[in-house]
């Protein structure tokens, strides 16, 4: 295993050249055969329980009687998400995608249920907040086995050309479980709500169970994995990580810790999760060397998840390019409404401009852009597909300016929302074509061993830039000033940009 690890960097140099046929570009699956209907349903059964998890437990919270501090805490629910990299080796190295997709499922519909009935209780706050993480938890493990399974799938061609229907599916999911649920919750019941989501998930079970094609091999069995947990030497670092977190309360609690306990409190438990993820990414980056030759010694196949992942040219180069790409939109996206609304526009009109133009926008400009990338190649489109993604955001900006006597408070003409719908349907389409061209280029970061893993590594590392720029967005906005601070999200952007030329995969086709 080791000499034959040793020999990938090799294949891997191949293929930056030639791009061979990898294992699942040959394979004469069925999904091969016919346009794979599938890559619509998987994403949208991906978007689905994210919105659930996201979008419901706000007003769910908030409506059983919760605290404005407690409905705030319900973000710390995006984490598994964040740390999906974690467990992803082995749902990579055990059964099929397939049944990870199809097993989730069914978990996802039975906590649905749960939820449903939790709803219909007097005091339903603690047991939804259980309920709540471990959906959050399975939905996570559920995307890592959809990204693996189209990565398996289909071709490299196929992968850029269906990844419009990617983000077509997700969004509509996203509208499904999040503005619909709610709706539907509003004229019946949550339970109802609820009701209707586990019923939507076990449908897509059953679908997925009986017609999607079998197109891998099968692994170590799922019995292995579950075995593999009860050891020692899988118990003891959690049972030491525990250890030292009551250690250090134990520290904290001393009065003469109270310097500390004030210096610590400046930053929420997101944050410091985010920084900590940071600092590991980081690290790695820089020992990269000295970490592949430890990992490739051990015969774990978790370990060698990871390392193979590292084991790319310009790792460095890459690692700090997905982190970078999507700062600026998000600085964008984190006070595009506080903004709008600050210039008269009501939560009606954003609603009909992003959750119906916006939207509709983005899913053209993704599928499109994935057409036109399984055409012309990533390398043709990614300049013209970042600059319409990233020199839109100076929109804002002149809208920023030319509202500037409505945000200091001086008498104006009402801001007209044609022009508004107009600016956030713009901005979306380009934003949807920096999507594609970003979706294809992690897919191509990943390598035919751990593909799965390899996509939740590179996705949980795109959203720590995103994280923090939530983070910071609300203070620099009130400390700038909206037109300086939107001028601030397009300056966001040139990190990413100036990187492109030294990005390896842009030369595939």
């Amino acid at each position: 295993m080791y000499r034959n690890r040793r020999a990938e960097p090799v294949r891997y140099h191949l293929a930056m050249v030639a791009d061979p046929p990898t294992s699942s570009d040959t394979a004469a699956g069925p999904g091969r055969r016919r346009a794979p209907w599938w890559a619509v349903t998987t994403y949208f059964a991906e978007g689905f329980p994210y919105a659930l998890v996201r979008l419901l437990a706000t007003p769910f919270f908030r409506d059983a009687g919760a605290s404005l501090q407690a409905v705030g805490l319900t973000s710390l629910y995006g984490l598994p998400w964040n740390l999906k990299f974690l467990w992803a080796p082995a749902v990579d190295t055990t059964a099929t995608k397939r049944r990870w997709i199809v097993t989730m499922e069914a978990v996802l519909a039975g906590i649905a249920l749960a939820q449903a009935a939790i709803a219909g209780l007097a005091d339903p706050l603690g047991a939804a907040s259980v309920a709540f993480l471990v959906m959050a938890v399975a939905a996570a493990t559920h995307d890592i086995a959809i990204d693996g399974y189209y990565l398996e799938a289909l071709d490299r061609t196929e992968q850029a050309r269906w990844v419009g229907f990617q983000s077509m599916a997700y969004r509509i999911a996203l509208i499904a479980g999040g503005g619909g649920l709610i709706y539907v919750s509003g004229r019946t019941s949550w339970t109802v709500a609820w009701v209707v989501a586990a019923g939507a998930l076990a449908l897509l079970g059953v679908v997925h169970g009986l017609l999607l094609p079998r197109i891998e091999t099968p692994r170590r069995p799922l019995r292995a994995l579950l075995a593999g947990l009860a050891r020692p030497r899988f118990l003891v670092p959690f049972l030491g990580a525990a250890g030292a977190v009551l250690g250090v309360r134990f520290v904290l609690a001393r009065p003469w810790a109270e310097g500390i306990r004030t210096l610590l409190g400046a930053l929420t438990v997101p944050q410091w999760i985010v920084l900590g993820l940071l600092t590991v990414m980081v690290g790695v980056a820089v020992r990269a060397p000295a970490l592949k030759r430890r990992l490739y010694a051990s015969d774990s196949t978790y370990a060698l998840a990871f390392v193979d992942y590292l084991d790319q040219p310009r790792i460095g180069v890459i690692l700090a390019f997905i982190a970078l790409y999507r700062t600026g939109e998000s600085f964008l996206l984190n006070m595009a409404y506080p903004f709008l609304k600050a210039i008269g526009v009501t939560r009606a009109q954003y609603g009909i401009a992003y959750g119906t133009f916006g939207i509709a926008a983005a899913i053209a400009g993704a599928m499109l852009g994935g057409i036109l990338i399984a055409r012309y190649g990533l390398r043709r489109c990614i300049w013209p597909f970042v600059a319409a993604q990233n020199v839109l955001n100076l929109l804002y900006m002149a809208l920023a300016l030319h509202e500037r006597p409505a945000l200091e408070g001086a008498a104006h003409p009402a801001v007209d929302i044609r022009l508004v719908t107009a600016l956030i349907a713009v901005e979306a389409f380009g934003a949807g074509l920096g999507s594609s061209a970003f979706q294809v280029f992690i897919m191509r970061t990943t390598k035919a061993s751990y593909k799965a893993a390899h996509m939740a590594i590179a996705t949980a590392l795109m959203s720590v830039s995103a994280t923090l720029a939530g983070v910071a967005s609300g203070f620099l906005a009130a400390e700038l000033g909206f037109p300086v601070y939107f001028g601030l999200t397009f300056l966001a952007t040139i990190p990413a940009m100036v990187l492109i030329p030294f990005v390896p995969q842009l030369r595939e086709r």
